[in-house]
């Protein structure tokens, strides 16, 4: 019997963005997210698939155990993004 992960459609929303070229497909990802965001892929090498998107805390666990620099980006939600002015300029700058 085969069976088949189909991932949600990611979108510009999507709370983790994986990016393949650089993923060495180590799955520490997979095993640390608190909420089963992730699965693995049979192939050697592959990146996880974002399978739950909608699931995510937004901790950045699966960030900070990553031991590629930038493999793996926590993209959160508008609301939660800080943006500051600076008073002299008036320029928006985030941190």
């Amino acid at each position: 019997m085969k069976s088949f992960a189909l991932p949600n459609n990611t979108s510009p929303a999507s709370p983790v963005i994986i990016d393949a070229d650089i993923c060495n497909g180590c799955n520490k990802c997979v095993n640390i997210c608190q909420v089963d965001l992730m699965i693995p892929v049979r192939k050697k090498g592959a990146a996880p698939i974002i399978l739950y998107p909608e699931e995510c805390w937004y901790c950045g666990c699966c960030v900070e155990i990553c031991p590629e620099t930038g493999a793996i980006k926590l993209n959160p939600p508008l609301i939660q993004r800080v943006r500051w002015k600076r008073k002299k300029t008036g320029e928006h700058f985030r941190v």
